[in-house]
């Protein structure tokens, strides 16, 4: 295990108050947990998302901190935050990476492996991802 890690869990949620698909637009927030599981403090410094709806359209989501911060986060401390994304079709995916720097000075990314938006299952369920 390595003195720098963070787990990653994902809750992702379709809201279809805010989403018009007849015009089409499906809205999605995910509540985003993370842990440090590692042995050094670290902070989150920027992220990125790679955001696909299902006719193969990709928008790429580069940024500074998560939420207007950049959570500093000692080992087994944890930071939570939900935000939001639009598709134009009722699925799609987002994957990403969080980039830290350890306390240390040791810089890692944290890869947030695929997890699905759905809008046509009512179930949204939580993923642990690392």
């Amino acid at each position: 295990m390595s003195k720098y890690q963070f787990r990653v869990e994902v809750s992702p949620h379709y809201l279809a108050e805010q989403s018009a698909p007849q015009q089409g637009l499906y809205v999605f927030s995910y509540t985003i947990t993370i842990t440090n599981t590692g042995e050094v403090p670290a902070q989150l410094i920027s992220r990125t998302w790679n955001v696909n709806d299902a006719n193969g359209h990709t928008e790429r989501v580069k940024g500074l901190g998560v939420i207007g911060q950049q959570p500093l986060l000692k080992p087994g401390q944890v930071f939570e935050y939900t935000s939001g994304t639009r598709l134009r079709t009722p699925t799609g995916t987002m994957h990403g990476s969080f980039f830290c720097v350890a306390e240390d000075g040791e810089k890692f990314d944290v890869d947030v492996p695929m997890f699905v938006l759905d809008a046509l299952s009512a179930s949204g369920g939580t993923r642990t991802l690392h």
